[in-house]
This record gives C-alpha cells, structure tokens and sequence, in this order.
C-alpha cells in the first residue's frame, strides 16, 4: 500500500468516526435525580417502585423505590417508614439526608435495598442508598 491509499483510509475513517459521534439522533442516557453527576449506575439493577406491603414480600437484597412519609426515628440511623399500605423499619445514613429537616408529614421517596434478618425471628427492612424529597 502507497502512502496515497494510507492517507484516503486514514480520512475516510476519521470522517465516519467523526460523523458517527456528532449524530443528533443518538441520545446520551438520561440519569435518575438520585444519581449523582459522577456516579457509576447499573441500569439492569435499577429500583422497582413498589409499596411497603410489596416490599414486605420480596427476596434480600431486591431495589426497591418507596413513596410515603418517615414517621418516626428510632436512633442510631434507623426510622419507620410509613405509605398507605403499611409501615417498614428503614436504615438512613446521616448524610443522605442532606442537611434537610423533614416531618412526618413531608413526602420523600426512598430508593435502596430489601435487608432480610432471620435471627431470632424474620425480619424485612429497607438499607436506604438515597433519599429524594
């Protein structure tokens, strides 16, 4: 191959990459407002919005989105958390709170994990990774 042929390739490939990257009708993901900017996400692992009653039911460790209030704290990060279905123990680190007062009567929506204890009895709660208000 001469260098002519070399350089038409080089061009050729660098117009159709250049051409593929500015297509407009590829769009870029759009991320959920409980991800962070820089913040890797698994979409295969995103949380289903489900009710407490549901939550009360599923595997350990399903996502789970929830909607209701947080009615009551317990200390030591855990509160109850409240829908029209039922109530649920949730865990709520400090910081994912931030800096927010709320009330039993403020709307939040919680996005975490099913946590299942087994001992000395079974017992279903949620290990909260962000909280939305």
């Amino acid at each position: 191959m001469n260098v002519l042929t070399k350089a038409i390739m080089v061009a050729g490939f660098a117009t159709i990459s250049v051409v593929a990257m500015a297509n407009p009708a590829v769009k870029a993901p759009v991320m959920p407002e409980h991800v962070a900017e820089n913040q890797i996400v698994n979409h295969a692992a995103m949380a289903k919005v489900v009710t407490v009653k549901q939550a009360l039911s599923l595997k350990d460790d399903t996502k789970v989105e929830l909607k209701g209030h947080v009615v009551k704290a317990m200390g030591d990060e855990k509160y109850q958390f409240r829908d029209n279905t039922g109530t649920i123990n949730v865990k709520i680190d400090d910081k994912l709170w931030h800096g927010k007062k709320v009330s039993a009567k403020t709307p939040v929506t919680i996005v975490g994990e099913i946590d299942i204890d087994h001992k000395p009895a079974k017992h279903v709660s949620i290990d909260v990774d962000a909280v939305r208000f």
